[in-house]
């Protein structure tokens, strides 16, 4: 599965990059052993410049995700939590919580998504599009995270050729989550963005 977005105007399709993340399935995974969920993002904690609406906060992977083809190559099919967050016309935003049976397995997921995330622009793009990848650097905050960035340029949509992506990678412990965000309209929203993936590593726990 290459980058794709639910945003209005159709769907853009990208190079994919094999997340390669060999996840255990120790006792603590069991079927019927979810943890209590860890704290996840409201709607206020979203960037004020848009006008967010929030679906409910849902177990699994969700259906949306933004270039990470094999999504990881071994799913846990427990403790793991997706909301989705739109507007009117123009973004969309998502998190992702997958809590681990180990602290190991955690920063293994969080590094490789970090490689994913960097090879989707360095891949083989569809024809008549251009990417430009982009480190927005370190947020400070529990066991560390990181913000990733995409432009792409797609030439055969004169009307609207511009998409941009934010990508953050957040740790706490044992638990990863993924804070993302895609709009064909306007900058990303870089400092902001920032600022929503401290508060959602900061809500873990």
């Amino acid at each position: 599965m290459g980058v794709r977005t639910r945003l209005r105007g159709g769907s853009v399709v990208l190079g994919s990059a094999v997340l390669a993340v060999a996840v255990a399935s120790g006792p603590a995974m069991g079927a019927d052993q979810w943890r209590p969920r860890p704290g996840t993002l409201f709607l206020s904690d979203l960037p004020k410049t848009e006008s967010w609406r929030g679906a409910q906060v849902a177990r699994g992977w969700g259906d949306a995700y933004d270039c990470l083809a094999g999504w990881p190559a071994q799913q846990p099919g427990i403790n793991v939590w997706n909301r989705d967050f739109t507007t009117a016309e123009t973004a969309f935003a998502q998190q992702k919580v997958v809590a681990f049976a180990t602290e190991a397995e955690a920063i293994a997921f969080a590094d490789a998504a970090r490689k994913n995330y960097t090879a989707c622009a360095n891949g083989p793009q569809a024809p008549g599009i251009t990417a430009t990848a982009f480190d927005h650097g370190v947020v400070d905050v529990e066991e560390g995270a990181t913000l990733q960035g995409m432009h792409t340029v797609n030439a055969n949509l004169p009307e609207r050729p511009d998409f941009n992506y934010l990508w953050g990678v957040g740790r706490d412990g044992d638990t990863v989550t993924l804070v993302l965000w895609s709009s064909y309209w306007g900058e990303p929203p870089v400092t902001a963005w920032k600022t929503t993936l401290r508060t959602a590593v900061n809500k873990l726990y």
